[in-house]
Order: structure tokens, then sequence, then C-alpha cells
């Protein structure tokens, strides 16, 4: 149990038999003989419905634990998104809605921090970023403007705008949030001996 004054932002709450994850916390004063509040925005983990809610700064909550695992990705069949821990070999299955751009961006292989409470998936904590090659695009090009873009096609084949210095086969790191360009990956070629 946890008094409404000690919420955290990341904190896993259970509230009339649901879970909640707390986003944000923002607690205010009272003044006089008023009392303070403390105002949450929660998220239900099952349906990531949002909920503000008001508590008394004394109020007392129920905390859950979440076990973390890490998971690999292995495919993602449109509707859901398949991945299998490394602990068990068991295969969960997650919502592809709920992974957002994820669900396209993610490579089979890649390893990923799941939540589970009480056995049962609830989250996943995605990287900001992930990378992908560029399967096609127009020819690089030098110029003088730094602002110049491009579209280039990536292996999944989702369509994304790139800087112009950008070529077919290179590998380029995408924002998981908002599918944009953030830089092209350099890789490091070894020396023969």
């Amino acid at each position: 149990m946890v008094t409404a004054s000690e919420l955290r932002e990341g904190m896993a709450l259970r509230i009339e038999h649901e879970v909640y994850r707390v986003l944000e916390v923002e607690s205010k004063a009272g003044a006089a003989k008023m009392g303070g509040t403390v105002r949450a925005r929660l998220s239900n983990v099952r349906s990531g419905r949002l909920w503000d809610q008001h508590f008394r700064p004394l109020e007392r909550l129920e905390d859950v634990g979440l076990e973390k695992r890490k998971v690999e990705f292995l495919y993602s069949d449109g509707t859901n998104c398949i991945f299998q821990r490394l602990d068990s070999f068991e295969q969960v299955e997650f919502p592809a809605a709920s992974l957002g751009l994820a669900e396209k961006l993610l490579q089979a292989g890649e390893e990923v921090q799941a939540e589970f409470f009480e056995g049962e998936p609830i989250s996943l904590d995605l990287p900001d970023t992930v990378e992908a090659r560029v399967m096609s695009t127009a020819p690089s090009a030098r110029s003088q403007q730094d602002s110049g873009r491009k579209e280039a096609t990536l292996e999944n084949g989702m369509t994304i705008q790139v800087p112009l210095f950008v070529a077919p086969g290179e590998i380029v790191s995408v924002d998981l949030k908002t599918g944009r360009y953030v830089e092209r990956v350099r890789t490091q070629h070894k020396k023969g001996v």
C-alpha cells in the first residue's frame, strides 16, 4: 500500500479490480482548511483507456508489482504480435494496435522487456528507435541544402523521408513514436590481418 502523495510515474496500481499504470502525477498543496490533492493520469493496462483521477494526499492505494521478463519478437499476423519468453520459451501475444509503429518496425529476433501481472502479459518496454535497411530510394546526392529530403522504402515496405545522402542498402535509425528518420547507422568494417 502507498499513499497518493507517494505516487510516481511508472508505478502500477490496482483500483476496483483493474490494474492501472501511473503516467503523470501532479500534487497541489491545500490552503487553510482545504486539503491538498494529487492528480494522477492513469492508463488501464488491459484496455489502454486513460483516466484522470484526483486523490487526497493521505489516501491509501494498492500498488502491485509487475514482473519484468525478456521476450523475443517472432512475427506479426496483422492482428497480434507474437513474442516468445526467453526464460520459458512460452509464446505470448500482444494486440498489434497496442504496439503502434513498432508492429511494422520490429524485426524477428529483436529482444525487448515485457511486463507481466499474475502471469498475464501487460505491456512492452519498447526502445525509442529501431534500425531498418533502406531497400529503395533515389540515388544519393550531395546538396548545399541540409534540409533536403527524399522518399525511401524500408525492407518492411514502410515509406519514410530521409536526407538526400542516404543510399539504398544503408541502415537507418527510425523513431518508433513518429516513424521519422533519426540518423544513418554507421557500420564498422573489420580490417583483414
